[in-house]
């Protein structure tokens, strides 16, 4: 074969080499989509979902903060809860101690003589009951004054009644009326707090972050954790961190409310160029992209496109026809890292790194290496 014949094999290797590796780019193994590949399916009627691609930008950074601002959870906060304090009032199932006290004609304490044979004892004598409990009616049972009802009422409620149902049948009677335990008025605290239980309710009026305090409090940082708040047929979650003491978040309790603390701990995952896909937890009460983005190492010199770093947040403000916006960041672009920094990340955000054109065609060489090297090593010792 002449030189000019074996020239014209080479370039034909050379060109059907080619051939094969562009073609064999498109179906190489790969951690995503690149960014000409994502771009491609934002035009309308290219994918079955479909969406914006939006450079991010100030206006971008203020509506995507704005949209987790407090407030603006699509899930009811505590505030929406009716706030109707009703704590110690007596109901059923309390224990109740009464003490009578008696002067002069006494019921319990018994006939006393005295030097001028007067009935009349100016002494005050004492009954004490043994412990009543409340029944589902809401009443309690006397000797000699039958069946009195306290459910709903006061301490100073009660004594009334009671000595209005011995006034006839003693001279002067005082009642005094405490509560010995207390079921109707509290509250049931559960969850990732030190001393989960029953926490009676006074008229303090307790508010809630009082109440989670008086559990002993939570170990976990306020921020990972979730309130969820039952009353009646109410339900209602919030992060402890967001409710402010005072605010109309912090309830004031009524007999009945469950409250339960739950560690809920907010991350934000990864995907794309850095290779492995993880899921990573804020750790502080705020983190902004910026700090996400150092968290995983940022965009890779090898493998990814610094030009191509998209975040999704599926809650986002939706975009030009109502389809919800992808948001793009070029960490090539100065301008870039400020917006990052000013932009907070929000609980289940996603962060995709895509991986850069070059880096298929540096796939497919790095697998033609592996198949051939040991051809030719073989060639190399048998010469």
């Amino acid at each position: 074969m002449t030189a000019l014949g074996i020239g014209r094999a080479r370039a034909l290797s050379a060109a059907v080499g080619i051939s094969m590796m562009l073609a064999g780019c498109a179906s190489l193994p790969s951690s995503g989509p690149t960014a000409q590949r994502i771009l491609s399916q934002a035009a309308p009627d290219e994918g079955p979902v479909e969406f914006n691609v939006v450079a991010l930008d100030e206006a971008s950074v203020e509506a995507l903060n704005a949209s987790i601002a407090p407030g603006t959870s699509k899930s009811p906060r505590l505030g929406s809860l009716t706030d109707i304090p009703l704590g110690g009032l007596i109901g059923p199932g309390d224990t109740l101690q009464i003490d009578l006290y008696e002067v002069g004609v006494s019921l319990f304490s018994g006939p006393r003589a005295t030097a001028a044979a007067d009935p009349f004892d100016a002494s005050a004598h004492g009954q004490e009951f043994p412990p009543l409990t409340v029944d589902a009616d809401g009443y309690v049972r006397l000797p000699f004054a039958g069946r009195i009802r306290v459910g709903g009422m006061t301490t100073e409620q009660v004594a009334e009644a009671v000595e209005k149902q011995f006034a006839s049948q003693s001279q002067f009677p005082q009642a005094v009326v405490t509560i010995e335990k207390s079921v109707f008025s509290s509250v049931v605290v559960a969850g990732d707090v030190r001393r989960p239980g029953r926490i009676t309710l006074t008229w303090g009026k307790e508010r809630l972050v009082d109440v989670v305090a008086a559990a002993g409090g939570t170990e976990l940082p306020i921020d990972d954790v979730l309130v969820r708040f039952a009353r009646g047929e109410g339900r209602a979650e919030q992060r402890l961190g967001d409710i402010a003491p005072g605010s109309v978040d912090d309830l004031v309790l009524n007999p009945g409310d469950r409250i339960e603390v739950v560690r809920a701990p907010r991350t934000f995952t990864v995907f794309g160029a850095p290779g492995a896909v993880s899921e990573v937890a804020f750790q502080s009460a705020r983190l902004s992209l910026a700090e996400a983005i150092a968290r995983v190492g940022g965009p890779s010199d090898a493998f990814a496109d610094p030009t191509a770093i998209f975040l999704f947040r599926l809650d986002a403000p939706v975009g030009v026809n109502g389809r919800p916006n992808i948001y793009r960041i070029s960490m090539l672009d100065v301008s870039t890292y400020f917006l990052t920094q000013k932009l907070a990340m929000k609980d289940d955000d996603l962060i995709y790194i895509a991986s850069a054109r070059s880096n298929q065609a540096s796939k497919f060489v790095s697998i033609l290496n592996q198949l051939f090297s040991p051809v030719i090593t073989a060639r190399a010792v048998a010469k």
